[in-house]
């Protein structure tokens, strides 16, 4: 696994210690195969491969006279196959590093495949190592070019400058980047990749990659990037479909081999050398770019043969352990963790887009499971996009809301978050835009009256973030700019918006204005991660629910010794209020949503103490009375 994993170093075009270029490639269905490019003047049979064992291909190029590497590093190179029809035709190579839309031709969409090889002195040199992998995960989710509030893409180094910084203030300690892994379409989000080696060359080279990363481990952030193995793109010219002229190669044939609602090629893992060229994948991230983890992408299309379409999963082991489970695919994920975590065990960190729900995706190999460290709580957000949408606040069950939050496998850690990209993007909103909605054009400042519609927002938008970070899961989830209450939606440069950028950026510069109301859940998003780095619920065993009061719209539960009360009535204050607690003593407000720098109204004091009475409630030893008032959620922690 060790080496079978380190491909990368035999495939493509690598560079020889004596500065000759080495080339191999896998190509089953060719007749003959050449490179051809900038170093040879465009000959297309100059420089042949051999044909070896296997469908695999070799060349060699000796060095220069004077001892240079044959070809010049950021010269376009590519593959000339001729295929079984005898007709010729032009690929780029699927391990290529680095690919660029060509520049002098704007009506050429088509990339072409460069040979990255910089001299010593352009290099990227590392200075920070890896931080070891945290107990309690926050992780940032992002889009490098949506990341300014420019109507452009922004680049690599302006998300190391700009992003990352308030991504450390914020108190998060993991960034899983988005869209990566070069994807000829932007308005893919990254889920149409092209080519697998190479990091996206509109926001910048590999080198300022490099940098953003080191960058953010000398901040103590881990990398995760979103990894796409469930599908590829279909591109031909500039991807890997039909790289060798057949339909198959990488992938399945006929229907098995395209996924009918992504339009996709997807991937035949039963094939030794689609294991090869997607473990190498894995592989080269991490030794190339130190990057420290994967979240990946569509892992209920993998482990299905239907892909999970049009199946409502109920939670019946039938559903899972039948003869609609694709067993090839669940061995490649079992085997992509087994050697993630054998070979980076302090660090790597592994997540599950999974809906449907698997048992033991989240187990260790070692007892049968897929290796995973966490799956997505993908029901939760669902479950606050049908509240807003469908149900008045005075008919919010908390039963219900408990229920979706804690839902989950005993010992299967869940990331657990309120929204992500899928509720950014055009066609959905965002949740502060849910609870604003045009409002937020007109009465986000601080100079305006304070409106119901604005006061009710701000106070929902803490409660459903709380709640859900500190009963969702093992983990927390926010998407780019959700932590200040982004307004709108996401849409990328299409034909249908015109081309436009207006909702393809993140307006920090609403969160930095002192004048608007964005302030106060940008203050609340940082106190909530600081106060569960204080004590690391994310971390601690799941909650103890002790209240889920219907009448009351008031949930109590405890979590890592802390006391968390959320009151959703949208009237009603309640003095003394009983609260059960496990653990007797004198308790303090540790987080508290009404306070004036959250935009609330300050209805307790930041200096109340709480005692607790031996007389127990709710199936709890002991009981406190605090004052809760409506729209608000109390954490109590005890002193001493």
């Amino acid at each position: 696994m060790e080496q079978f994993s380190r491909s990368y170093e035999q495939y493509g075009i690598n560079v020889a210690a004596d500065g000759s270029v080495v080339c191999r490639e896998w190509a089953p269905g060719a007749v003959e195969v050449y490179l051809t490019g900038d170093f040879n003047g465009w000959n297309k049979t100059q420089h042949a491969f051999k044909q070896g064992s296997f469908g695999k291909w070799d060349l060699i190029i000796p060095p220069n006279g004077d001892g240079n590497i044959p070809i010049a590093h950021g010269s376009i190179v590519k593959l000339n196959i001729k295929t079984k029809s005898g007709q010729f035709v032009e690929r780029i190579s699927p391990w290529i590093r680095y690919a660029i839309r060509p520049k002098n031709d704007p009506k050429n969409f088509t990339y072409d495949g460069i040979f990255w090889h910089p001299p010593p002195k352009e290099q990227y040199i590392f200075k920070h190592a890896r931080p070891k992998r945290p107990e309690g995960l926050r992780i940032y989710e992002a889009h490098v070019g949506i990341s300014s509030h420019e109507g452009k893409i922004a680049s690599y180094n302006h998300f190391t400058d700009n992003v990352l910084p308030r991504i450390k203030r914020q108190g998060y300690n993991a960034v899983q980047l988005m869209a990566i892994m070069e994807h000829v379409y932007y308005a893919s989000f990254g889920y149409q990749v092209t080519n697998f080696f190479a990091v996206s060359s509109r926001y910048g080279t590999p080198e300022e990659f490099k940098r953003l990363v080191d960058t953010a481990h000398g901040m103590g952030i881990s990398v995760l990037l979103d990894v796409v193995h469930s599908h590829a793109s279909k591109n031909v010219l500039d991807g890997i479909n039909e790289f060798d002229g057949t339909n198959t190669c990488f992938f399945h044939d006929a229907g098995k081999g395209v996924h009918s609602l992504w339009d996709s090629r997807l991937f035949d893992y039963s094939k030794w050398e689609v294991l090869r060229f997607l473990l190498s994948d894995l592989r080269w991230f991490i030794e190339e770019y130190k990057v420290d983890g994967y979240r990946f992408d569509g892992v209920t299309s993998m482990l299905y043969h239907s892909h999970g379409i049009g199946h409502g999963f109920s939670g019946d082991y039938n559903e899972y352990f039948g003869l609609n489970t694709d067993t090839d695919s669940l061995v490649y994920m079992m085997l992509a963790n087994h050697m993630l975590h054998s070979l980076y065990p302090d660090v790597m960190i592994t997540i599950a887009e999974d809906v449907s729900g698997m048992p033991a995706l989240c187990r260790p190999v070692s007892e049968g499971g897929q290796g995973f460290d966490y799956r997505l709580g993908m029901a939760i957000p669902d479950k606050w996009i049908e509240y807003l949408k469908d149900t008045r606040d005075e008919d919010w069950k908390m039963g219900d809301l408990v229920h979706t939050l804690t839902n989950r496998r005993y010992g299967e850690r869940t990331i657990a978050y309120a929204e992500s990209h899928d509720q950014a993007l055009v066609g959905d909103k965002s949740l502060a835009f849910w609870l604003m909605d045009k409002e937020m054009y007109t009465h986000m400042s601080c100079l305006t009256e304070m409106t119901g519609i604005i006061d009710r927002g701000l106070a929902l938008h803490k409660l459903i973030r709380l709640l859900t970070h500190a009963l969702g899961g093992e983990g927390w989830l926010n998407f780019i700019g959700n932590e200040f209450g982004h307004p709108e939606w996401l849409d990328f440069p299409r034909v249908g918006n015109q081309e436009s950028f207006h909702y393809c950026r993140r307006q920090f510069n609403l969160s930095d204005d002192e004048l608007l109301r964005y302030k106060f859940l940008n203050n609340f998003d940082a106190a909530m991660n600081k106060a569960d780095e204080t004590y690391h619920w994310l971390s601690a065993d799941p909650a103890w629910v002790s209240t889920k009061h219907e009448g009351d719209k008031v949930i109590v539960f405890e979590r890592a010794g802390l006391v968390f009360v959320f009151n959703f009535h949208t009237f009603k204050s309640f003095s003394d209020y009983k609260v059960g607690v496990e653990v007797s003593g004198k308790y303090k407000i540790v987080l508290d949503s009404d306070r004036e720098e959250f935009g609330g109204h300050k209805r307790v004091s930041p200096d109340s103490e709480f005692f607790t009475f031996n007389e127990g409630y709710n199936g709890r030893r002991n009981h406190m009375c605090v004052y809760i008032p409506c729209r608000v959620a109390l954490v109590f922690a005890k002193v001493g």
